[in-house]
């Protein structure tokens, strides 16, 4: 064979390793890519009094998802307000001097750091019959996960797993078109 033709095998092993690479150049872009979502409270439901005995219904919308630093989140209303308010004035479900106040019918709040948010309506009566909302998020694991193991701390190690998942599939993929079986 002449010097300076690259053989089928060595072909093939070129585009292998720049496979791997170009799957590991991605997954590490992806770890690195934060994605900042808009979640409506309440979803279709809205930012509304909830229907009777239903008090957790903003509570357990919050549980259900996962917050990061920068999400928005849209309150949309009518004839009501939202207020961030401290967690006394949450448990009281009443605020003289909210954090934050609005009334516009559309408001929408960043989430601009981890921790303890608390939302209640300004219409009189309106958190007592359940339209409050605590929402909570961490970085890391929350201060008490050390003992107790939560969702949220559980929820830091589903993204790795997913990209492993990606790179395998991607790698596969790549690998399938690069060397076909048979």
């Amino acid at each position: 064979m002449a010097s300076g033709f690259i053989t089928i095998t060595q072909l093939k092993k070129h585009c292998s390793s720049l496979a791997l690479i170009i799957v590991l150049i991605l997954a590490v872009m992806r770890l690195r890519a934060v994605e900042c979502v808009e979640l409506d409270v309440g979803g279709p439901y809205g930012w509304a009094t909830p229907p009777a005995k239903n008090d957790q219904m903003y509570n357990d919308w919050a549980s259900k998802n996962r917050f990061q630093v920068n999400d928005t989140l849209r309150f949309t209303y009518k004839k009501d307000s939202v207020m961030t308010v401290t967690e006394e004035e949450y448990e009281r479900c009443r605020s003289s001097h909210p954090v934050f106040f609005s009334n516009n019918g559309d408001t929408v709040l960043k989430l601009d750091r981890p921790g303890l948010f608390y939302f209640i309506s300004g219409v009189s009566g309106h958190c007592q019959r359940g339209l409050k909302m605590v929402v909570k998020f961490w970085h890391g694991p929350p201060p008490q996960a050390a003992a107790d193991p939560s969702p949220t701390s559980a929820a830091a190690f589903a993204a790795p797993a997913s990209i492993v998942k990606t790179v395998f599939i991607l790698l596969s993929s790549l690998l399938g078109v690069i060397l076909p079986v048979g």
